[in-house]
């Protein structure tokens, strides 16, 4: 049974109300998706991050539509990381 997780307004997250807090989270560039490389960072450990700016949200995000603008090349994680599940909803709590 999908049970659909609930927003602190008692309403569904979905696409329409996500506030992208997960595009808070550091982000492994751990395959070749095609992420343009004004995107990417190199951490202190060598590895291929996606690069956040100073106000801590991903570069590719676009703040006004809180949509991704490079939404086809996004990296691995971005596309595992569903919207509405647990995870998600501990990373909205943290910011709303």
């Amino acid at each position: 049974m999908n049970i659909p997780i609930k927003n602190e307004t008692n309403e569904e997250v979905a696409c329409s109300n996500c506030k992208a807090c997960c595009c808070r989270l550091e982000v492994m560039i751990i395959s070749d998706t095609g992420v343009p490389e004004e995107h990417i960072a190199i951490d202190k450990w060598g590895g291929e991050t996606m690069l956040r700016l100073d106000d801590g949200w991903c570069s590719a995000l676009d703040r006004e539509t809180y949509m991704c603008t490079i939404y086809e090349n996004r990296p691995w994680i971005c596309r595992e990381f569903e919207t509405g599940t647990y995870e998600c909803i501990d990373e909205r709590v943290k910011y709303l």
